[in-house]
Parts: C-alpha cells; sequence; structure tokens
C-alpha cells in the first residue's frame, strides 16, 4: 500500500510518501499565505522524488495547524497523535515524546503501540518553540545555523528570562552591550529554551526513550542543552526530524484504510 502524509505547519509544509510502511519520498516547502499551494507543492515534490503518479496513493493523512486546507487527505489526524505515531514508527522503545515546531512545542506519553497516554502543550509561547531561536538569531545578527553550533564552545550558565521572547531579546542586546562572548549568549538561548521544553516534557514524565522530532531536533546547542536540562545520556532523533508528524499522519492513513 502507499500512503501519503502532509503536515501544514506555520512555517513548512512537509510530506511523506510511504509503501508498505518504507518511506520512499519527501517534499518540503514554506508554507507562506497559500496553505493549499502549498500542500499541492510539497505532494508533488514527494511524488517525484518517489517516482510515482498521484494516483498510485491509496490514502493520504493529514495533519499541523494548516490540516484544514490539505483538501487531499481523506484522513485528518490531531499533532499530539501524528507525533505518537511517529516516535513509534522511529523507535519502538519510545515512551516519552517532544514534538518542538516553528510556533509550538508539545510533550507526549505513549505506550509500546505508539497510543497517547498523556500530553502537554506549550500554550502558543515564543519562548519554547523554534520562532525563539529565529527570533534570537535576528538580535545577534547571525544566520539561524550558526546559532546551535557555536552554542556548543561554551560551558558558562547566564540566566535568561525565558517566559517571554521580547524580554529575553531585550536581555540579549544587554549581553552584547557588556561584550559577554557569543557563544556565551547562544548557549544562554538555548538553555532559556530548553529549560521550557524540559518543564513541558516532565509534565507527562520523563521515561525511557526520549524522543524529540520537530525542526528544532537539527540544532545541536538545542540538543545538548535539553539533555543537560533533563540529565539523560542520550536522546532519540530521526535522521530527518522535521518530518515526524508528516511521517505519523501516513502511518495514521495506513491504520485506519
Amino acid at each position: 500500500m502507499i500512503t501519503a502524509g502532509i503536515d501544514c505547519g506555520a512555517k513548512n509544509t512537509k510530506t511523506i510518501i510511504m509503501k508498505d510502511g518504507q518511506i520512499i519520498g519527501k517534499g518540503s516547502v514554506l508554507t507562506g499565505f497559500d496553505q493549499e499551494k502549498a500542500v499541492n507543492d510539497s505532494l508533488d515534490q514527494a511524488i517525484q522524488a518517489a517516482g510515482i503518479s498521484r494516483e498510485d496513493i491509496e490514502k493520504i493523512g493529514g495533519t499541523g495547524s494548516g490540516k484544514a486546507f490539505i483538501s487531499v487527505a481523506g484522513n485528518k489526524v490531531n499533532d499530539i497523535k501524528a507525533m505518537a505515531k511517529a516516535a513509534n514508527y522511529f523507535f519502538t522503545n519510545a515512551r516519552t515524546v517532544a514534538d518542538v515546531g516553528a510556533e509550538e512545542g508539545r510533550a507526549v506519553k505513549i505506550d509500546e503501540n505508539g497510543n497517547v497516554l498523556d500530553f502537554a502543550i506549550n500554550e502558543k509561547c515564543a519562548a519554547g518553540a523554534g520562532s525563539f531561536i529565529e527570533a534570537m538569531a535576528r538580535a545577534l545578527e547571525v544566520s539561524l545555523e550558526e546559532m546551535g553550533p557555536l552554542a556548543l564552545k561554551s560551558d558558562k550558565e547566564i540566566p535568561m528570562n525565558a517566559q517571554c521572547a521580547i524580554f529575553a531579546e531585550s536581555e540579549v542586546v544587554g549581553l552584547i552591550h557588556a561584550k559577554t562572548d557569543k557563544a556565551d549568549i547562544r548557549k544562554a538561548i538555548h538553555d532559556a529554551m530548553s529549560s521550557r521544553i524540559a518543564y513541558m516534557i516532565r509534565r507527562v514524565g520523563v521515561h525511557e526513550g526520549v524522543v524529540i522530532i520537530g525542526g528544532v531536533g537539527r540544532n545541536p546547542g538545542f540538543v545538548q542543552s535539553i539533555k543537560r536540562e533533563l540529565k539523560v545520556k542520550d536522546l532519540y532523533i530521526p535522521d530527518e526530524p522535521d518530518f515526524g508528524a508528516a511521517v505519523g499522519a501516513a502511518i495514521v492513513a495506513m491504520e485506519e484504510a
């Protein structure tokens, strides 16, 4: 069976195509103002990568903040269920999952079959989502890609306001004026964000096999910081964590076929 999963997020729209449970194609585009166009463009990308046609797809699942615009999806699933199924697909021993995207963070406790037992949501606070790192990168006048690697070069602890992105940006400006080392500032930013995400994860419980999905899973500064905050030796992160929810949507479409 060939299924597709589409995650229409606030920043990017991702599509995964699976054949008999194996990923065969991926597509990702900026969501922009026209969500329906983004959905179709990402789907076309994934179809081309998979070497199939639209007619070959038997079921399509949709998820994400813009799932209402995924008109091609016969199965629409909420973000919580999608991330749970994705974590179970990638790591069968997963019991705690955090999905940290551009605009929101979520944590889920799951069973051995990827069913949701409990969940917590970051409640729309930018300080607990990827947009926080982006805002701080703008304040430091550096690229987003530079933020994580340089943070790894610091071992200092500088407290920072993790409740409000605006206050945190003011603190960053103050640290810049105080000639604080750039690596120390970037570590402080990641520590502030990870403390908020860790708090959310602890609400559902830090269980065996903590999985991180979502675009922030690509950021080595955040990954190192959240490991310190949770006091865990290892985290489980898929090779392309930003496609996690799309994988979950494809799996739900397959299971409900």
